[in-house]
């Protein structure tokens, strides 16, 4: 069932003052539970929801600063951007151009949304302060932008690419000029930043034992073993775990690998070898969530360490690209490229 804002929901009062039974609009429900609180079914119970538009649904982030979830698309005629305070509600924006875009992150300390694509002449980047207005950014190259991350301790956004000769990173310290810099050639999918670490760590669907890649700033790229040559699409860094942890679209039951440096990768069991395409990691919640784009009744599993694995029942059978996290809600959300008014699933 997927929840509208004007759908009524039923609450009883069994006996005392005002017993009876009485209605309430799903999307008061929702305002009166902001913030919310972080319950314990949050990421193994989902519902779905509208999305604002029937899009190739790519990437989700939050920005705690503005109250907002942002979701961009690789499809779409003016409207392959979508924001919404609660999860439910939705509505289109338009982009800085109808590129293919594939990947989204806040930068808090920018007070920026940045996005980058897979398509586009020179353009393959662009930003919004709000979520609302986007300007399209000169990108140094027209590779296939597939993920990208933002460092406050270094200041810098780095982005990955699955093509470019030499060139597949990009990184900038604002968001709006960016530098090329050289990366193995290499189907690179996501990136992320470890703290603790001090290193940017970055996985590929290519590559011959060496699917990882690690830079202390960036700039510098040492390829790293792989626990597997699977398909790694997604990477997470869990801060509380002291963990790196990465998913995979293929593999036989070992579609996760985790690593406490980001030099040496241990295979995990995984319960089900569906095409795991994201996942993240949510402190107030203790769980990692990982969403995938294949499997039946079953595209949600869980984690309390990165260890253990254990498969959850998801909204619909769709293909879901890209997950987060919103503790200011305890709330996750997802988007799906597929499915008729129903590309987001929440939970709870």
């Amino acid at each position: 069932m997927t929840l509208q804002p004007d759908d009524r929901l039923a609450i009883t009062r069994p006996s005392g003052p005002q017993a009876g039974t009485y209605q309430l609009p799903a999307s008061a429900l929702a305002a009166l539970l902001s913030p919310a609180p972080v319950l314990g079914i949050s990421g193994l119970l989902w519902a779905s929801s509208r999305s604002a538009a029937d899009n190739s649904w790519q990437a989700v982030c939050w920005s705690p600063e503005l109250g907002l979830f942002t979701c961009v698309a690789g499809s779409g005629t003016g409207n392959r951007v979508m924001t919404s305070a609660d999860g439910f509600r939705w509505s289109p924006r338009a982009a800085a151009a109808e590129n293919s875009w594939l990947a989204l992150c806040w930068a808090a300390e920018l007070g920026l949304f940045v996005a980058v694509g897979e398509s586009g002449s020179g353009n393959r980047v662009m930003t919004s302060p709000d979520g609302l207005t986007w300007t399209a950014r000169t990108t140094p190259a027209d590779n296939m932008w597939t993920s990208l991350c933002w460092a406050p301790e270094r200041g810098l956004l780095v982005a990955v690419a699955s093509s470019g000769t030499g060139n597949r990173v990009m990184t900038s310290p604002d968001g709006l000029t960016w530098s090329s810099r050289p990366a193995a050639d290499l189907d690179w999918r996501a990136v992320c930043w470890a703290p603790p670490l001090g290193l940017f760590v970055a996985v590929a669907s290519t590559g011959v034992g060496q699917r990882v890649m690690t830079s202390p700033d960036g700039s510098r790229w040492t390829l790293r073993s792989s626990a597997a040559d699977n398909n790694w699409v997604a990477l997470c860094w869990a801060a509380e775990l002291g963990l790196l942890v990465a998913v995979s679209s293929s593999g036989k039951g070992n579609r996760v690998m985790t690593s406490a440096d980001g030099l040496t990768w241990t295979a995990r069991t995984t319960p089900a070898d569906n095409a795991w395409t994201s996942l993240c990691w949510a402190p107030e919640r203790g769980l990692l969530v990982a969403a995938a784009s294949s499997g039946t009744g079953n595209r949600v599993m869980t984690s309390p360490d990165g260890l253990n694995w254990s498969v959850r029942s998801s909204a619909a059978d769709l293909g879901w690209r890209s997950l987060c996290w919103a503790p200011q809600r305890g709330q996750f959300v997802a988007v799906s490229n597929s499915g008729t008014g129903n590309r987001v699933m929440v939970s709870p």
